[in-house]
């Protein structure tokens, strides 16, 4: 009886400790688990990133121009905002080379009139006005300048250049990463357009934005092919060239 309860004691010892062995090993392979599924998960997220850039750029190709004695003329030009100074307080340089293209455009005659779509959702911040007043300081004619006080993003800058103010075809106005996106969302939208690149782009030690814009061109195809999102705000229709300068 003492050899029965001795192999019983036995068994039961030997038991628990391959219970205790096999909660071991599953607490040792959890880190691992997290590991494998966080880099899986990385990989995916890479491979979705960079599928979406190079479709933007790709559906962008053959509508950007950077010579102007190449670029087709149309009647309206349509500049994208954007603050007129930095986080730091900088005079922020993307904006000034956009003013400068469209001044540069009018004056080569390949536009006669310019759209400067901007943010102007409260009071104390008006991209529009702004770059309104700026234009005319640099001999742009005020009754040649219209201003789209709705143009919170550039899907809501080029979806309402068309649907607001009839545009088509015309000329989008932005430094080349931009414009590669206005012309995504633009052919996506079955809108016709072409781009004009002002001088500008990131440096290269400027990864806050680069990955900005990385995500901005996800964010752009999902909205273009699952979400189908609209501008905003449309509101009624203003005809450039016949309707007062707003």
């Amino acid at each position: 009886m003492e050899a029965v309860n001795t192999i019983n004691v036995s068994q039961s010892l030997t038991g628990q400790g391959s219970q205790a062995k096999m909660a071991g090993n599953r607490k040792r392979t959890w880190p691992i688990t997290l590991v494998a599924v966080a880099v899986l998960l990385s990989m995916v997220a890479g491979v979705l990133l960079h599928a979406c850039d190079r479709l933007v750029s790709d559906r962008a190709s053959g509508y950007l121009y950077s010579d102007i004695h190449h670029l087709p003329f149309n009647q309206v030009g349509v500049v994208l905002g954007t603050s007129r100074y930095t986080r730091d307080g900088m005079p922020n340089g993307h904006y000034l080379r956009r003013l400068e293209a469209v001044a540069e455009l009018m004056k080569a005659g390949k536009i006669r009139y310019i759209l400067v779509s901007g943010d102007n959702a409260t009071r104390y911040y008006d991209e529009p006005t702004r770059m309104r007043a700026d234009l005319m300081a640099m001999g742009v004619p005020a009754d040649r300048i219209y201003r789209d006080y709705a143009g919170f993003r550039t899907l809501d800058s080029v979806v309402r250049a068309h649907k607001v103010f009839g545009l088509e075809p015309f000329t989008i106005i932005s430094q080349s990463y931009q414009n590669e996106r206005a012309m995504f969302i633009a052919r996506e939208q079955g809108i016709n357009a072409i781009a004009y690149n002002a001088h500008g782009k990131f440096p290269d030690s400027d990864y806050s934005n680069r990955i900005r814009e990385t995500l901005a061109r996800l964010l752009a195809v999902l909205e273009a092919r699952l979400l189908n999102t609209q501008p905003r705000f449309l509101g009624e229709p203003i005809i450039i060239g016949e309707t007062p300068p707003t």
